[in-house]
């Protein structure tokens, strides 16, 4: 699966100027949703932990063995939340989404994430529509994260049927818009399941895009 990543010179311009920085935990028996946002910009996440990295998080009502292990992560958990979280201005998700394995029998679990806020320039297009990413002359775009389905029932729904709306757990990410539009001035995609194939049947879908613009280098 293909993961958008940030170029040197992106880097050091968003490191400059970003404008929040914030870290979140469930623990993994809650029934807690996390949710990570951005007022301003687009999320951008830093790292993440499942597993026990000390004693104290998350331990009320654990046994002193339920908590011995403070060297215990999931692989790729950062990786996973990086797919399904960035470049966006909302992203809820529990440990369901990283719990692929268990890392460490017995000992008892959070979901720990570390983010910022990036400035971003922010696109919704609705399914059938085209999604319109230009710079300034001289500037060319670099992708921040582009997905493709629903996550919100307000999103895109004039004229739509309940029925197109009720499936808000319907999204992925797509590297086609970054493989189309990354070092151009100008780009344009359409937001179609003949361009990112049928994440969700019968569900009326979106296209979320985030981008900054840059000189060349």
């Amino acid at each position: 699966m293909f993961v958008f990543s940030l170029s040197s010179t992106l880097l050091l311009a968003a490191t400059c100027s970003l404008i929040s920085a914030d870290s979140l935990t469930i623990c993994d028996d809650s029934i807690s949703v996390q949710r990570l946002s951005c007022d301003s910009g687009v999320i951008s996440v830093q790292g993440a932990l499942y597993g026990r990295a000390d004693r104290v998080t998350c331990s009320e009502g654990r046994s002193p063995q339920q908590l011995a292990n403070t060297q215990c992560s999931q692989r790729g958990t950062a990786d996973t939340l990086r797919r399904r979280c960035n470049g966006k201005k909302v992203c809820e998700l529990n440990s369901d989404v990283v719990r692929t394995s268990d890392p460490c029998y017995g000992i008892s679990k959070y979901l720990q994430t570390n983010f910022t806020c990036l400035p971003a320039i922010h696109l919704v297009a609705c399914e059938g529509s085209y999604a319109t990413l230009r710079c300034d002359v001289g500037q060319v775009i670099e992708l921040y994260g582009a997905h493709y389905g629903r996550l919100d029932r307000s999103i895109c729904s004039f004229q739509r049927s309940v029925n197109q709306l009720q499936n808000i757990y319907c999204s992925r990410p797509v590297s086609r818009v970054a493989e189309r539009c990354n070092g151009k001035n100008s780009c344009a995609i359409r937001a179609s399941n003949a361009e990112f194939g049928d994440p969700c049947y019968g569900t009326y879908k979106y296209l979320e895009v985030s981008y900054t613009c840059l000189y060349p280098a």
